[in-house]
């Protein structure tokens, strides 16, 4: 019956995975992306070909937003319900939020010196999204040094949900104050994409389309990974119990 079970787990092991499929398509879509964004897309008239970081910066930012997203909802669940799985949810996709937004925070400062002259400067627009990496890293660095208790979940799904307050902060704050950050030209009330000519339109939506492919392969991977080391635990304390004996209380407490 064991064998029988283990050959079952592993020939299920070597099957389909939806995750590598996502994973081998995102590839695609980024070589085609990085091909588009270098020799498909016109060369901007101010920046030169400094502006193609474009290609790399937004899509890093978007997929930051979007894991922020996921981290708000599944904090607001997990307070909520008080269920594990949300809990690991928002775990992963802080993770990679942070990687992600990271990512867009160097590319940006890549491109700053370039068109600015220098790689950092307090503008509303960078202040607010360093605000965002800032609370979503503390976030990190709670459940690393509060470990899997639930006061310090639920404090992480606190600072989750108080983080992504400042999402909208971030794309209103070129509107409200003066800023050298350029103003938005996808999102826009003209319409979506009316800031960039087409060209340049289908090569950012391509790149997107990899980076958020692959956010959501890492997430599905890393999420699995905590529930699995979640699993191990658990294990790990039954067998410690069960070595352990049902005499074992009874000798600690007559001592």
């Amino acid at each position: 019956m064991a064998a029988t079970a283990t050959g079952r787990a592993t020939a299920a092991s070597r099957g389909f995975d939806w995750r590598e499929v996502l994973i081998w398509i995102g590839a695609a879509l980024g070589f085609s992306g990085l091909y588009m964004a270098i020799l498909f897309a016109p060369e901007e008239a101010t920046m030169s070909h400094a502006q193609r970081i474009f290609y790399v910066h937004v899509p890093a930012a978007w997929v930051g937003f979007l894991a922020f997203g996921v981290v708000f909802l599944s904090s607001v669940a997990f307070l909520w319900t008080r269920q594990r799985r949300f809990d690991l949810a928002a775990h992963a996709s802080t993770e990679i939020g942070v990687v992600f937004t990271t990512v867009a925070i160097a590319s940006g400062a890549v491109w700053g010196k370039s068109a600015w002259g220098t790689w950092w400067t307090w503008d509303p627009r960078l202040t607010t999204t360093f605000m965002l990496w800032f609370i979503y890293a503390v976030s990190l660095m709670v459940r690393a040094y509060g470990g899997p208790s639930s006061q310090s979940a639920r404090f992480a799904a606190v600072l989750g949900i108080v983080g992504f307050l400042d999402i909208p902060l971030i794309h209103l704050s070129v509107l409200w104050w003066r800023s050298l950050h350029p103003l938005p030209v996808v999102v826009r009330a003209e319409g979506f994409g009316s800031g960039l000519p087409p060209e340049m339109l289908w090569a950012l939506l391509v790149n997107v389309a990899a980076f958020t492919l692959l956010y959501v392969a890492l997430f599905s991977l890393r999420r699995a990974q905590m529930t699995a080391q979640d699993a191990l635990s658990a294990q790990r304390e039954q067998q410690r119990r069960h070595t352990a004996g049902p005499g074992a209380g009874m000798r600690e407490g007559s001592r």
